[in-house]
């Protein structure tokens, strides 16, 4: 039957799709507690349908990357498989811990993702800089210089990023970016680009672990949340290019806050 929580779920999807189509990061940060409100789920209910929406909407990116030249294939692989354990014990530790913990957790990450988006808006970090670079792509081959110091900066982005994965039931976007970003010198469309990948491998293994661990999928509820969320995302990509980086970004930072601010008040209230 047609109810009011299917309809929720599909408006629930374009919206967490738009976002990832905009901004390339943060579908999985809106969708776990949209699903929250929208259905009644507890967190451990939302993360695994959260992660399966992402993972497909990412897979979608990737391909677009991939097509442009613009996904670094060697360091998503590693940090995918870097992030292979972290995932696991995200997931493991989830199951252990308790909502209005979990919930408190997501709020506080939310406004610290919130505040370095913001931080981002305020000051002009150039490409040029060379002092925060601890892995440079090579400006010839467009491909990183491979090093040890190189290897374990790309390996613990993985890392963070696999935990928050398996913990908050987030495919890591919003991790990975600005991490890349900040510790390399690869271009933000390339870094967007490679974050898809690597949340394609990473989400894809992360929805495997949580249903193996008990986690289930309604049928119905999820294929409408993906479905929508695909929509949203191929949506996005074709308005994009005509709205200013900074607008979106401030329009993103507000829903992060506006999210928070209602969690925290759900936990405490």
């Amino acid at each position: 039957m047609f109810s009011f929580a299917l309809v929720l779920m599909m408006l629930a999807g374009i919206v967490v799709g738009l976002v990832m189509g905009l901004t390339g990061a943060g579908g999985g940060i809106l969708a776990v507690p949209v699903l929250v409100y929208s259905q009644g789920w507890t967190m451990q209910q939302a993360m695994p349908v959260a992660l399966l929406a992402v993972t497909v909407g990412a897979i979608i990116g990737a391909i677009e990357g991939f097509s442009k030249n613009l996904v670094r294939y060697r360091a998503a692989l590693l940090m995918a498989l870097a992030g292979c354990f972290p995932t696991w014990l995200g997931i493991q530790l989830a199951q252990h811990l308790s909502q209005a913990w979990l919930m408190r957790c997501f709020a506080v990450l939310l406004i610290l993702v919130a505040m370095r988006l913001y931080s981002q808006l305020r000051r002009h970090v150039h490409a040029e800089d060379k002092k925060s670079c601890l892995a440079q792509v090579n400006a010839n081959t467009g491909r990183f210089d491979w090093n040890a110091r190189s290897a374990a900066v790309i390996a613990s982005i993985g890392g963070v990023a696999g935990l928050s994965s398996g913990l908050l039931g987030v495919g890591g976007g919003f991790i990975i970016v600005p991490m890349l970003r900040h510790f390399t010198n690869v271009s933000m469309h390339g870094a967007v680009a490679t974050s898809l990948f690597v949340i394609s491998l990473v989400g894809t293994m992360g929805v495997g672990m949580a249903v193996a661990n008990g986690a289930s999928l309604p049928l119905l509820l999820s294929a409408l949340f993906v479905t929508t969320t695909v929509i949203g995302t191929l949506t996005a990509r074709k308005i994009a290019a005509h709205l200013p980086t900074n607008v979106v970004q401030r329009i993103f930072i507000a829903l992060l806050l506006a999210v928070a601010v209602s969690m925290l008040y759900r936990v405490t209230g």
